[in-house]
């Protein structure tokens, strides 16, 4: 699929780096880092900024810790290594069963490519500002599952220079898979759980500390990504109850937001995975086992995950936030009904087919929705499947494999986006993207201007319209605040009627830009009523 290529193409061209003859220097007190690097014209880099101690040794699985001060200068001009995943592309669930159903309940990415110290970031900022005083900033977190991706898949320094000048942007790691999202109570004992969304939070925190150094203004930042990094906007925007005590963002930008199922840390899945990770590493036996699997090597500890992650569900990742009583006090769909948020502002958007990378039509020809369903959502009643079977099979879904890939992409991007637009209520806004295929990830393509996987529609006039609307939301809090006009019409906010924004094209030999208004499907709104009525018992 696109998407894989997408990846690949940007993984192959990450480390390309263009040097000026100048420096520029910046001290944050603990380091000063340098840079000459121009990754794009008129936007300089800081590759490689540390912004967590290494979460090594004794503190791997533990919250991550600010960095100890180093002395001189040091070069920002390379990106860092990523953190240890299995591939680029994530591990998803293979099976057509779900491992815990019956409970009731390559060349690898790790030879010179990873390393367990990577909580790194970088900053671009405008060679030369467009304005005075400080900059409005950005924040890219990056997607993949919470199982994969790094800091230099996608080109966060295009924002700047599509900004002309008039914001800066930061992009961060964090850690992935077990490393990251180990739940368990003997985590929740002597480890921290969510340790990938407390390295998010350290790295948010550490925005608003020292991103005016660079000439960012720490009140306006906006935090952004599609997936799971979108999914991880929604959580900083539910994260402690939504009263998260110091703001670190005032608006969040989410592109298919990835909302898995999040277990109680001590749920019977949950520690299910824990055992399964101390068996594969031969620490069953120990008097410790988190100590214990402290000490397996990080790469051989990777290659245990693997096996776990395909033994899960099609399509489904394996190690992914829970519920800790702390960064996530509750389900995140309680706290957004009680819209109690971080954001005060909102841009959100779906793709026409979201499902279909995860539930890959070839693979789903012999089995029937009702099974699909059982397996993917393992403690719904037999009344409730039913329910969503009758639902889901409808004129505009006529096989199996459609009515699949469509429950796949309500339970976990689309109607997580609706439930987010209605908490932050009217100062959100929604867009549908329907370039097909519209698969996940395709939008990706038409964010970012240097990848080397081009917008299949490549019409100026639409990629800068669907690109302006989050540069405006980052800047004013608004999508329709425009320095320049663009195709986009004004953007209604979807309080008002359930309005969205079709971003499309005409069928013809010669393509020309769609983008208009229109209302919620009511058919979609029902099936996202049904989801969230069932959503305590799917952990979301």
């Amino acid at each position: 699929m696109q998407h894989f290529a997408f990846i690949l193409a940007l993984f192959a061209t990450a480390s390309g780096v263009h040097a000026d003859s100048s420096f520029k220097v910046v001290d944050l007190g603990y380091v000063a880092y340098q840079t000459n690097v121009n990754l794009i014209e008129g936007v300089t880099s800081f590759l490689g900024v540390r912004y967590a101690a290494p979460p090594v040794g004794k503190f791997r699985f533990a919250a991550p810790r600010t960095p100890a001060p180093v002395p001189g200068v040091q070069n920002a001009t390379k990106p860092a290594l990523q953190c240890f995943q299995d591939n680029i592309f994530g591990t998803q669930g293979a099976s057509l069963s779900s491992p815990f159903r019956s409970r009731s309940l390559g060349k690898r990415d790790t030879d010179g490519i990873s390393d367990e110290d990577c909580l790194f970031l970088n900053v671009h900022i405008p060679s030369k500002p467009s304005q005075r005083g400080p900059l409005p900033v950005i924040v890219y977190i990056h997607g993949g599952g919470y199982d994969a991706g790094n800091g230099t898949f996608f080109t966060a320094q295009d924002f700047v220079k599509e900004s002309k000048g008039s914001i800066i942007s930061v992009n961060f790691q964090y850690r992935l898979g077990l490393f990251g999202f180990l739940g368990g109570q003997a985590v929740k004992n002597n480890g921290s759980l969510n340790a990938g969304m407390l390295d998010q939070e350290l790295a948010l925190q550490w925005v608003q500390k020292y991103i005016s150094k660079f000439g960012g203004d720490p009140t306006k930042v906006t935090i952004w990504d599609e997936s799971a990094g979108a999914g991880s906007v929604l959580l900083h925007t539910v994260a402690h109850g939504g009263k998260t005590k110091r703001p670190l963002f005032r608006a969040g930008i989410a592109n298919s937001p990835f909302l898995p199922f999040v277990y109680n840390y001590s749920d019977p899945i949950t520690e299910s995975l824990y055992s399964q990770v101390v068996s594969s590493a031969n620490c069953t036996n120990s008097t410790d086992t988190l100590n214990c699997l402290r000490g397996v090597n990080a790469a051989a500890l990777t290659s245990e995950e693997v096996p776990i992650d395909k033994a899960n569900f099609l399509g489904m990742f394996t190690f992914v936030p829970v519920l800790d009583g702390d960064f996530l006090v509750e389900r995140p769909t309680v706290t957004l009904q009680r819209g109690r948020l971080n954001a005060k502002t909102a841009v959100i958007t779906t793709n026409t087919h979201e499902g279909t990378f995860f539930a890959p039509p070839q693979v789903l020809e012999n089995i029937t929705l009702h099974r699909y369903i059982s397996e993917l959502l393992p403690r719904l009643s037999q009344d409730h499947i039913q329910t969503a079977v009758q639902l889901y099979q409808k004129k505009d879904l006529t096989t199996v494999p459609d009515q699949a890939a469509a429950v796949m992409g309500d339970t976990i991007f689309v109607c997580p986006a609706y439930y987010m637009l209605k908490a932050v209520g009217k100062h959100a806004w929604k867009a549908k993207f329907a370039i097909e295929p519209a698969f996940h990830g395709e939008d990706n393509s038409y964010e970012f201007s240097t990848l080397s996987i081009p917008p299949t529609f490549n019409n100026t006039a639409f990629i800068t319209g669907w690109q302006q609307g989050f540069i405006n939301t980052i800047r004013s809090m608004d999508p329709n605040v425009k320095p320049e006009k663009t195709i986009v019409p004004e953007w209604p906010s979807w309080s008002l009627d359930s309005t969205e924004m079709l971003f499309n094209q005409t069928d013809s030999k010669n393509p020309e830009p769609v983008i208009h208004t229109f209302h919620t499907e009511k058919m979609q709104t029902l099936r996202c009523d049904f989801w969230l009525s069932v959503a305590a018992v799917n952990g979301q």
